[in-house]
């Protein structure tokens, strides 16, 4: 019988890989190795602590921060910033309603335009109206015009837009005003492109804060650090005797605002011009000294509704204009 030859490679069998990676064992790497352990391990230790505790109480610790605060901490894990942000109203609300009385009610939030009644819309957008607005849009150096088709353009909505570009404005120039470098002034009919971007920034930031509560509350938190940055810095010229609000250290501290409830001077003047902000203590609109009851009187949030009702009649009386032009 005829012998079958049998290869090489049958006769060693199945070859098995068994090679595996290096492994790398010098001293540096395994004290690098060690080190982002420890510090992985101890962030999410923190991180489980804080959010193992009851919700409500995680909620009253997050009402102590400020809205900075707020932000920071949504860095700290992925697992705390979407805590955060289911919760962001609330959160917002508590530290509003506790640092922040008085600014809530001089900065409200002007209404968008998605959040106006569909069959509203066309009136408050008509050109002719548009083009009645145009002393209360003019477009000042410091602020940039609203897009009518994103923000309301009833005369309130305006005026928040333009208080809260403001905020933003004002807190950009601080640092010029406290070691008394001038703000650079820019010719009638100029337009330089670095105070475009600046105001287009600004403009960006208050977008945010028509769709994130934090964002407003942030914005607060902002503009009562400039107010109280003014206030100390013209309390500290022996030479101004103008009538200003009365801050204390502890006012200073406490990161709240109610200090200016105290009466003080008239404080809703729009600064039309950055030249303004030099004497500029405390913008606060929309609200007003009552000497008969001795409080600040502010605007009513309810201010929008009444002006769209005010637009309607306006649009009705034009289309009774027109019929009547119509049947002449």
């Amino acid at each position: 019988m005829r012998k079958v030859e049998t290869s090489e490679d049958e006769k060693l069998g199945v070859l098995e890989d068994k090679t595996e990676a290096l492994t790398l064992r010098s001293k540096r790497t395994e004290r690098a190795r060690k080190k982002q352990a420890k510090r992985t391990t101890k962030a999410n230790r923190q991180s489980q602590d804080l959010l193992s505790l009851p919700y409500e109480l995680m909620l009253e610790i997050l009402a102590l921060l400020r809205p900075s605060d707020i932000f920071n901490l949504q860095r700290v894990s992925r697992a705390f910033r979407r805590f955060i942000l289911d919760i962001e109203r609330r959160i917002a609300r508590d530290i509003t309603r506790w640092r922040y009385v008085c600014l809530e009610r001089c900065f409200r939030l002007p209404v968008l335009m998605d959040h106006i009644d569909p069959s509203i819309q066309p009136f408050v957008q008509n050109p002719e109206r548009q083009g009645l607005l145009t002393i209360h849009k003019k477009p000042y150096q410091h602020i940039e015009t609203p897009d009518p088709t994103e923000v309301c353009t009833c005369l309130t909505c305006l005026l928040r837009w333009s208080s809260l570009c403001l905020i933003v404005d004002f807190a950009h120039w601080q640092r010029n005003l406290d070691i008394g470098e001038p703000i650079p002034m820019i010719p009638r009919g100029k337009h330089p492109e670095w105070n475009q971007t600046l105001i287009a920034s600004n403009a960006a930031i208050v977008r945010k804060a028509l769709h994130s509560p934090l964002w407003h509350a942030r914005l607060l938190e902002a503009h009562l650090h400039s107010t109280t940055r003014s206030i100390a810095r013209h309390a500290a010229n022996k030479g101004n005797k103008r009538r200003r609000f009365r801050m204390s250290k502890e006012d200073l501290k406490s990161g709240m605002d109610l200090f200016l409830e105290r009466s003080g001077p008239p404080s809703f003047d729009f600064p039309f011009h950055r030249d303004n902000y030099y004497m500029l203590e405390a913008y606060l609109p929309n609200r007003g000294w009552s000497a008969e009851r001795e409080k600040w009187m502010y605007m009513p949030a309810e201010q929008h509704e009444v002006d769209i009702g005010y637009i309607l009649k306006w649009a009705d009386r034009q289309d009774k204009a027109a019929a009547e032009s119509r049947a002449g």
